[in-house]
């Protein structure tokens, strides 16, 4: 059996494996995947799938299209101390590491990876980046109290003006919304229609997705798109309909991912926070906890170095 093969059977078996690194995700958003996996005696203790792209005669490990993070997943043993916690972490990190070769390294790993020194001693350059997760194990009420209160006033006055439902079928909408609003910031999208409806198709089939609509008298004002797995939801893409003033429909619509993520008995609702400005503050008077994670790069191409610097 191969390490692919070991790990489609661990997907299915496990179940707090994140949805971004499951093998039916890879399996549409990369070419070319693989994993590494580390044993503890009989028992899997870690992996690390991981998509390998060449341009250029260079290997490449980076995090595919709609991707937010790709980094190693450990399974902690049920008797293990908490004083050996972070030991067992770096051991096992160091064994998957070193079943993956590549030539330029550049990923983005789960909130709560705190490995810094092991990247640091093995090469990596460490960029810290912000997201906000709001835990869920709170009554609705209580949940509701943290957000700030201007927030709270214009989803009680959305709850009269708009209706939101969840409709699929609006997924080239959410595209040509957000590729509107990029296209007035001049900034490059990173995923184009297709991939995006092929991946969304691929999570309607998981049923672990949602796409909310904010109606007003029947027009579009906004559209989420709303995932999750076992433990924790996600808001991966949402925007405004460019064509329309209204200001209240991306805060309802994402109290009502919030919503429906505490009814699901999900653990913790992830912004996939930005270090844009005005979105972190957005997302900031949700009341989340602002949380870091690590973007580690690195790379030994003197090509790719040489094109890095050429780029400025």
């Amino acid at each position: 059996m191969t390490s692919k093969q070991q790990y489609r059977a661990l997907c299915q078996q496990a179940n707090d494996i994140p949805i971004f690194i499951k093998d039916w995700w890879l399996d549409v958003v990369c070419e070319n995947w693989d994993v590494a996996i580390a044993m503890n005696g009989d028992k899997v203790a870690g992996v690390w799938p991981y998509n390998v792209e060449h341009k250029a005669g260079v290997s490449i490990i980076r995090n595919p299209v709609l991707t937010p993070y790709m980094a190693p997943h450990i399974f902690y043993p049920h008797d293990l101390k908490p004083s050996k916690r972070d030991s067992f972490e770096h051991e096992v990190t160091e064994s998957l590491y070193k079943q993956i070769h590549a030539k330029v390294w550049s990923i983005s790993l789960m909130p709560g990876q705190k490995q810094v020194g092991f990247f640091v001693a093995n090469g990596f350059k460490i960029n810290p980046r912000q997201t906000f997760l709001m835990p869920l194990q709170d009554d609705e009420q209580n949940i509701f109290a943290r957000l700030h209160e201007d927030y709270r006033r214009n989803i009680r006055k959305a709850e009269a003006e708009l209706t939101i439902t969840n409709e699929p079928e609006l997924l080239p909408e959410l595209w040509q919304y957000q590729k509107a609003t990029l296209d007035k910031k001049d900034v490059l999208m990173h995923f184009n229609e297709q991939q995006i409806q092929k991946l969304f198709n691929a999570c309607l089939q998981h049923n672990c997705t949602a796409l909310w609509v904010a109606r007003k008298e029947g027009v579009v004002q906004a559209i989420l798109w709303h995932m999750w797995d076992e433990t924790r939801a996600y808001y991966l893409v949402g925007s405004k309909n460019p064509a329309v003033k209204d200001n209240r429909a991306m805060t309802a619509l994402i109290w009502k991912a919030i919503s429906e993520s505490k009814k699901m008995g999900k653990a913790t609702f992830d912004f996939e926070g930005s270090m844009d400005t005005g979105v972190e503050k957005f997302f900031r008077n949700f009341g989340g906890e602002r949380t870091l994670y690590l973007v580690v790069k690195k790379t030994t191409s003197r090509l790719w170095k040489l094109k890095e610097i050429l780029r400025g």
